[in-house]
């Protein structure tokens, strides 16, 4: 049977507004970093990307590189873009990114224009698509000028494969050198994608101050810290937990007891406010409306499903604040 989107799909999502843009965000966005690659369940991804739909999430983020292998992600959207979503182009934001090692030699990496180019034409071709809605460098070259790398940007754009540009993991400083470049070229930044959440504030010593002065938007990846901000590890590392798998960016040793003291207390503060700790977490990245989406990812519909009813108590009193600092720094 045919994939047919609820009719309700944009009745509970809010959509904040990025930067001075005219494009709005899902304040809950879905990435594509895990469980979406050649080694992952075709039909689960595909039951995970229905479901965001049909629960107002528009924006879908991607990397050339994600998987594994690199680039499979990248089909597997591709394919279930065609299979499911091919009348609705148009209601959705599709992003992705080259930065990272993606093929062998001198050209498969980094941020020179040849790599950002050959990479986004191959992304698009492993998407089926004519263009993507915001293109991302990945990373910070430090070999390369950020004026070539910010020229080949602005090159996107104007030959209409990308609508809009964003960086992800450059510093306050690489980013303000960065959007002076951009605004000269006229092609203006839309976006930064940071990693933020309770657990990792760099954000907040000046990068969101600055995006926020200069009209970009801010899209806070991991904002659940791996799972940490989730009910997961409350009592313990779980057997089949991401931290205890082989190239996972969350270590065993990560999950000390300190931090499991502090996400226990966190749980209650969450608990009394009606919420589940991914919930609160969740809610707490969007707290101050300096970040315009937070980017979950899912590997099942479930974890959709309470993802975003973090959207049905996104205040806080002061004195909740107050507790979630003094649980943090305990």
């Amino acid at each position: 049977m045919a994939y047919q989107p609820s009719n309700d799909r944009y009745e509970s999502m809010v959509y904040n507004r990025c930067g001075k843009s005219g494009l709005k965000l899902p304040a809950i966005s879905l990435g594509l970093w895990h469980n979406f690659g050649g080694q992952d369940p075709f039909e689960n991804g595909r039951s995970l990307i229905r479901r965001a739909f049909d629960l107002g999430i528009t924006h879908f983020d991607l990397a050339n590189n994600y998987g594994p292998p690199p680039g499979s992600a990248e089909e597997n959207f591709g394919e279930i873009l065609k299979k499911d979503f091919s009348g609705y182009r148009d209601e959705m934001v599709i992003s992705t990114k080259a930065g990272y090692g993606m093929w062998p030699g001198p050209y498969g990496d980094w941020g020179s224009r040849k790599y950002l180019v050959s990479s986004l034409d191959q992304s698009m071709k492993r998407m089926g698509l004519d263009y993507v809605d915001i293109f991302y460098h990945h990373r910070p070259d430090p070999e390369t000028s950020l004026e070539e790398t910010m020229m080949a940007l602005d090159h996107v754009v104007r030959q209409g494969k990308a609508l809009y540009v964003g960086l992800s993991n450059y510093g306050v400083e690489e980013t303000q050198q960065a959007v002076r470049i951009l605004k000269d070229l006229g092609t203006p930044l839309l976006i930064h994608q940071p990693a933020y959440s309770m657990f990792n504030r760099w954000a907040e010593d000046g990068l969101t101050d600055l995006l926020k002065e200069e009209g970009a938007g801010a899209i806070a990846f991991v904002p659940l810290a791996q799972g940490l901000l989730t009910n997961r590890y409350l009592h313990g590392v779980p057997k089949d937990s991401r931290a205890l798998k082989p190239n996972s960016f969350l270590n065993e040793g990560d999950v000390s007891e300190e931090v499991l003291r502090k996400v226990r207390k966190l749980n209650e503060i969450a608990g009394e406010r009606g919420q589940s700790l991914a919930q609160m977490a969740l809610a707490w990245v969007l707290r101050n409306q300096k970040i315009t989406s937070a980017l979950i990812g899912a590997s099942k519909v479930n974890q959709i499903e309470e993802n975003v009813a973090a959207l049905n108590n996104l205040e806080f009193s002061i004195e909740e604040l107050t507790r979630i600092d003094e649980a943090l720094n305990q």
